[in-house]
């Protein structure tokens, strides 16, 4: 592991938490897509190569997105912002419905689906870093500053808010975290906030899942009694809530052990959504709460590198990216514990996915190349000050 580790650059310790969430993933996975390869006369085995691929493929992608220096991402991201409208448009009007949401797009010739939203997030973050690093000094003019980068953030929230209002809802809570640490005044912040909040009114009341929100936030407050009965989940609002409960209660502290789930059989989604329900009821508690630690201990980390990055561009970047993933995290332990409503936010590098851990793999490389770039220019200053030393003793003889 240490000759691995020897050849990678970047923060050691968030590729060895990418690492164990990897390794965690393929086990969790494996124990919760029974019903689903039952359902469709596959082995669980197919999915778990699948899923291993997937991880495998994400893992070269983070490998190869840390070894690019990260201050050509600044670039980048203007390319990413003039691909994601137009294709944020086109999910909308022509991608795949799944419960009157269009999130998918399909891909020519590999067949395979595409969540637009996924790259929407990467595009944002990073354009909002590009643009709040090069406007420090003119951040206060609202023609220069505001208006461009708050076009961009209410852009894209409309967008993805109209078929996924809780990734929508998140990003925009990760560009106002970027705003603050931009210097952009409260007042602004305030004025986009209720803007943002009148249009997630409108989505919730005109869009096309307004029955699906409406039917989760009454759910969620006018909570029902837990029963065993066999009812099924399309009549039964807190249907997927209760029955992750049920997984968490009966976990205890220790679990009952891997590939010992039960609920897994019940839950309609245990391999995404409520993946982290399956694995308290697995490894207990005290699973659940090694999971968490590793989530803080990467936003630590992250946050750490925000602190050294000599550039704004980088400290933007570590920290925006940083913060999705920890609230996408957060969002989706607080769901399967009932503290908030259902939102289907899968959890950062362990559910099973396609885009969404090739994209988190692109993420964590950015925040590696910005670590890689801090190792690199530490190394070069104890270079350069080695000589000056050396001249100081000769002297001093």
């Amino acid at each position: 592991m240490e000759h691995v580790l020897s050849r990678l650059k970047g923060d050691k310790w968030i590729w060895i938490i990418v690492i164990i969430l990897s390794g965690w993933s393929l086990l969790a996975v494996y124990s919760s897509v029974g019903t689903l390869a039952y359902k469709e006369g596959k082995g669980t085995e197919l999915y778990l190569f699948k899923h291993f691929s997937i991880i495998a493929l994400g893992l070269v992608l983070m490998f190869l997105s840390h070894k690019l220096d990260y201050r050509y991402y600044a670039g980048i991201s203007k390319l990413l912002m003039a691909i994601t409208i137009p294709l944020l448009l086109y999910t909308l009007v022509f991608g795949n419905k799944v419960n009157d949401a269009a999130r998918w797009v399909t891909i020519p010739v590999i067949n395979q689906t595409f969540q637009t939203s996924d790259l929407a997030k990467l595009a944002l973050i990073t354009f909002l870093a590009r643009m709040l690093s090069r406007k420090q000094e003119e951040i206060k003019d609202v023609k220069k500053s505001f208006l461009p980068i708050m076009g961009a953030v209410c852009l894209v929230f409309v967008l993805i808010a109209w078929a996924n209002l809780s990734t929508a809802v998140m990003l925009f809570g990760v560009s106002v975290l970027l705003l603050l640490i931009g210097r952009i005044s409260f007042k602004q912040i305030a004025l986009v906030s209720l803007g943002v909040g009148l249009l997630g009114i409108l989505v919730i009341s005109i869009g096309p899942r307004r029955a699906t929100y409406f039917s989760r936030i009454k759910g969620f407050f006018e909570t029902e009694e837990v029963t065993t009965s066999n009812v099924p989940f399309q009549e039964d609002k807190n249907y997927q809530a209760n029955n992750s409960k049920i997984a968490i209660a009966t976990g205890g502290l220790f679990g009952k052990g891997p590939g010992n789930s039960v609920q897994r059989n019940v839950l309609p989604h245990p391999y995404s959504d409520f993946i982290f329900a399956i694995i308290i009821e697995e490894y207990g508690t005290i699973g659940g709460v090694i999971l968490l630690f590793l989530y803080l201990a990467l936003m630590y980390r992250c946050i750490r590198i925000v602190t050294l990055s000599p550039r704004a561009f980088g400290a933007f970047l570590a920290a925006g990216l940083g913060f999705s993933l920890t609230i996408q995290a957060l969002a989706n332990m607080a769901v399967a514990v009932g503290l908030g409503p259902v939102t289907g936010v899968p959890l950062p590098l362990v559910s099973m996915g396609g885009t969404s851990i090739l994209f988190t793999s692109v993420a964590l490389g950015i925040i590696l190349s910005v670590s890689r770039n801090i190792e690199e220019l530490k190394h070069k200053q104890e270079l350069d000050e080695t000589p000056k030393q050396k001249k100081i003793i000769v002297g001093t003889v």
